[in-house]
């Protein structure tokens, strides 16, 4: 274990930033008897329902701020993947002698079991569970979490119990990852997201690449071989490096609706017509997940049986309704272009398409062609609406809403028969809800008082 990243009795630990991973982190060094410093941003008020946690003895709180003075008392800094590691406060915190890291970079220390990591734009929650149902379909322990919503810091208060872990990684856990090295590497996919952060394509790439740069020899890395980004991989890589994608050459090719792995030059078919994963991203996404089940000891009859009990996961292509001949679509967790375009690019038929919410610094005009093509109608909304119509203007008719009620109000009145409505915002959603969950829930909500209102005769 590297010492700089023990944590025991009377060891000070800071941690910035109280989201999922940082009030774990917070429940972790108490559990080991450490000093806790908490600091975060946000305003006093937004504590008051854990008033009675950060009182607790061992405690110091720093509200509405983060200061070298404060967090420069630890030994080590943990990093909330929102904070950036990467500004003037962390150099100064370096120069003082501190250790500034994030969860991940615990797992090089602490975990003595194997890893898979998944990363990409897109598609990494939908592979990282599916990965874990494929695993457990075969009788392992798996412990999912990560981004996914379970930190791995859950994991080390309780890490009995389990085989192997299966974690969603973002870019944003990524800059803080430390020496972590996971035993299987997966890069679904590289398109612009997080520009607001990571200031470009490159950068932002650079940052996802991490995720294979401590990995050494006899650990995979598994890549998108379709995809232009993913193969402008670091020089020097250890690992074995196993491609999937349309062409056959790949070690698991994509044909139609089937899966076919190629190991040592026999062929294996997973098909995927009869089960949920049929649509064309989810044949993309089923490739990787079938290569990492199979290395990691699955049979092709338990991973087949896994795919076919796999369901959709909430907010991403999720059918809602079929209203008078009208399809609606939750697609809320698409949160940039590229997964609006793959979104556009599994329906039928003409799309109403309800976009927009708090920019991340993506290009807009990405969509122009899928737009053009696919799309009748834009609702926009939230505070990128403007930016949308600017991006799309002469494309497509464009309508703006005040508020979800109104957005899909408006796509139901300019939808026909035969017409899908997607929600797919291609932003992120803190100008308008709490998330992309509420911002799903939300669009449900309003699309089944549709039907409960009489307005629309629909076919539930």
């Amino acid at each position: 274990m590297d010492n700089k990243l023990k944590i025991s009795s009377g060891t000070k630990v800071a941690v910035m930033g109280l989201g999922v991973s940082g009030w774990a982190a917070v429940r972790y060094a108490l559990h080991q008897k450490a000093e806790v410093f908490i600091s975060d941003i946000r305003p006093e008020e937004k504590f008051a329902k854990e008033e009675g946690f950060v009182d607790m003895e061992g405690i110091h709180l720093e509200i509405g701020e983060h200061t070298a003075e404060f967090l420069g008392q630890a030994d080590i800094v943990i990093v909330s993947p929102g904070i950036s590691v990467t500004t003037p406060l962390m150099d100064e915190l370096h120069q003082k002698g501190v250790t500034v890291v994030g969860e991940l970079a615990f797992a090089a220390a602490y975990v003595d079991k194997p890893v898979v990591a998944i990363t990409g734009t897109n598609g990494k929650t939908t592979v990282t569970t599916l990965i874990g149902e494929l695993l457990k379909e075969a009788g392992k322990r798996v412990f999912v979490g990560g981004n996914i919503g379970t930190s791995l810091f859950d994991y080390f208060l309780d890490p009995h119990g389990f085989d192997l872990l299966v974690l969603e990684v973002s870019s944003f856990q990524l800059e803080s990852a430390g020496d972590f090295s996971p035993d299987v590497a997966i890069l679904l996919n590289v398109s612009p997201d997080h520009l607001d952060r990571h200031g470009s394509l490159e950068e932002y790439r650079k940052a996802k690449m991490k995720i294979f740069s401590c990995q050494q020899e006899g650990d995979m890395a598994i890549i998108n071989g379709d995809d232009p980004e993913c193969a402008k991989l670091p020089e020097n890589l250890l690992s074995e490096i196993v491609r999937f994608g349309a062409d056959e050459k790949f070690v698991a090719g994509i044909s139609g609706t089937d899966v076919v792995l190629y190991p040592g030059g026999e062929s294996e078919k997973y098909p995927l017509a009869s089960t949920f994963l049929n649509g064309q991203v989810s044949v993309c996404n089923s490739a990787p997940a079938i290569l990492a089940a199979r290395h990691l000891g699955c049979t092709r009859e338990q991973i087949q049986s896994g795919l076919n009990g796999f369901s959709p996961l909430e907010h991403r292509m999720e059918f809602v309704h079929d209203l008078g001949g009208v399809k609606y679509y939750n697609d809320s967790k698409a949160t940039n272009t590229g997964a609006v375009v793959a979104a556009l690019n599994q329906l039928e038929g003409k799309v109403i398409l309800i976009a927009g919410g708090r920019d991340k610094g993506d290009d807009y005009t990405l969509l122009k062609p899928s737009v053009s093509e696919k799309v009748e109608m834009l609702v926009a909304i939230g505070e990128s609406s403007d930016l949308l119509e600017e991006a799309l203007l002469g494309s497509v008719n464009i309508v703006k809403a005040a508020s979800m009620k109104d957005a899909v109000q408006k796509a139901a009145e300019g939808a026909n028969p035969g017409d899908s409505v997607l929600l797919s915002p291609a932003c992120a959603s803190f100008d308008m809800f709490t998330g992309y969950d509420h911002r799903g829930r939300a669009f449900k909500e309003e699309v089944r008082a549709l039907n409960n209102s009489g307005q629309i005769e629909g076919v539930l």
